[in-house]
């Protein structure tokens, strides 16, 4: 079977959508072990802040790295690499004997989730074209919703059944025999290399951008941590480095050399307004499901596991609509996107107005339908948005495309928990216990203005485009 073929494609892809989930899985699966984490270890919570974070931090620093390796030196291999480094890791994480190995470990794991996920969307590139592409992201953006919705009762259904001192292991153990099965079966379904032109490395672009990306995530994850405003004078380094990776590509791509990041990218239209509108939609949805789950557990003293099925109707919403917006973005095309950017912020408004009048009884059952309305949304608006954004895209370099895009998704979460996170706790500064509601409010209605700006870069896209046309 080959992935030539029409099943062996489709076959090839689950394998894909298997490592993409055994990646996200591992986010929201750990925030639910944490207290157990924290009892078996010792950690305390600037260390408990850390294992998550060092995970996201380091996630967020290698994917147009990895993508470049992957469009150079052939996507299954690398693709091969992050997964056994991510299983590798996840043993080491499962064994650690302390929290300062556990964050190590945490560390290793999220460069290799990194890796990963650039090859995804490359080989989903490589191996699909139009309408079946649009359709193949669809199952991509399914595997995220569900991966989002089912983490947290996964998480505790393994720590109830290994109990506080194995069961947050076992968190980490079970990524371990879903590495190897699909190191085994991407042997056989994924697309071997091509014979290709030996490639060099563009190591100081590389560690430039590298650079930048650091100063502004680990700002962003410091924020949330330590609430200090001085953290922001990293972006004074970030914005240095990214001008000098500026300069460097484009005077390499320019002059025929080997850059990182290609700048002919950049001359595809679509490909910047998707990239743009990516990155100004992903702070809302970093946000607001980090406030919901403190504003359940802290503001309504929900257990974690009532937490995470408090935002099921968002998963659920999203695993819903992405494989339909799927098949249908190919037709539709941008207005789809901006669609579905109008379509969340409707219910997040509804969020807004229904948050500070709920009882604390009913306030999940009332916020299931503005929460499902935003997940339909957010299924409308990824998947498509990356479908279009990589549609004109030369599929050789498929991966670092794909790593573009997800850096700038990475920085838009980050972003996003700062700043909303920020909004939010201000709200609660010397405040009671019933400033959870209006904190939340507050969370919103910020979420709201990165929803606007994002609708309004997808509907100049669409203004754009119908200039060319009528042209």
């Amino acid at each position: 079977m080959t992935p030539d073929d029409q099943r062996g494609r489709w076959v090839a892809l689950i394998v894909c959508c298997s490592a993409l989930f055994m990646t996200l899985l591992d986010v929201s699966v750990t925030n639910v072990a944490l207290p157990s984490i924290a009892r078996d270890t010792g950690a305390g919570p600037s260390e408990l802040q850390w294992i998550v974070s060092g995970y996201t931090l380091a996630f967020g620093l290698v994917p147009v790295l990895g993508g470049k390796l992957g469009d150079d030196h052939g996507r299954r291999v690398m693709f091969q690499v992050g997964v056994g480094g991510f299983a590798a890791t996840s043993l080491l994480s499962g064994v650690a004997p302390n929290a300062h190995v556990l964050i190590a470990a945490r560390v290793l794991q999220g460069l290799a989730g990194g890796l990963v996920n650039p090859q995804v969307s490359g080989l989903v590139q490589q191996m699909f074209r139009g309408a079946e592409r649009g359709r193949a992201f669809g199952v991509l953006g399914t595997t995220v919703g569900v991966g989002t919705a089912i983490g947290p009762l996964v998480g505790g259904g393994l720590i109830a059944l290994g109990g506080p001192g194995v069961g947050w292991r076992l968190v980490f153990f079970i990524n371990i025999p879903i590495g190897i099965l699909v190191i085994f079966l991407a042997r056989r379904l994924l697309p071997a290399p091509t014979e290709s032109t030996p490639h060099r490395l563009d190591v100081i672009g590389a560690l430039l951008l590298g650079g930048a990306t650091f100063c502004v995530l680990f700002a962003c994850v410091q924020y949330d941590a330590l609430h200090d405003a001085r953290l922001g004078w990293l972006g004074l380094p970030a914005l240095v480095l990214a001008l000098v990776f500026y300069r460097r590509e484009r005077r390499l791509t320019d002059v025929g050399g080997e850059p990182l990041v290609d700048f002919r990218l950049f001359r595809r239209p679509s490909y910047v307004a998707g990239l743009t509108l990516a990155v100004t939609f992903f702070p809302a949805v970093a946000g607001l499901p980090l406030v919901l789950a403190i504003f359940y557990q802290q503001g309504l003293g929900y257990t974690a596991v009532q937490s995470a099925l408090g935002v099921t109707a968002y998963a659920v919403g999203a695993a819903v609509s992405a494989p339909t917006s799927g098949r249908f973005v190919t037709r539709i095309g941008r207005p789809l996107v901006v669609g579905g950017a109008v379509t969340f912020g409707i219910g997040a408004l509804a969020l807004a107005i229904i948050a500070p009048h709920v009882p604390p009884d009913h306030a999940a059952r009332s916020l299931a339908i503005p929460l499902f309305v935003m997940g339909c949304g957010q299924g409308a608006l990824i998947t498509p948005n990356q479908t279009l954004s990589l549609m004109d895209v030369d599929p050789t370099m498929g991966s670092t495309a794909g790593g573009v895009l997800q850096t700038g998704q990475r920085i838009g979460l980050a972003v996003g928990q700062a700043v909303i996170g920020a909004v939010f706790f201000t709200s609660l500064t010397g405040a009671g216990h019933a400033a959870y509601p209006d904190a939340l409010r507050n969370a919103v209605v910020v979420a709201l203005c990165f929803v606007v700006l994002a609708v309004a870069i997808g509907a100049h896209d669409l203004v754009r485009a119908r200039r060319r046309t009528l042209l």
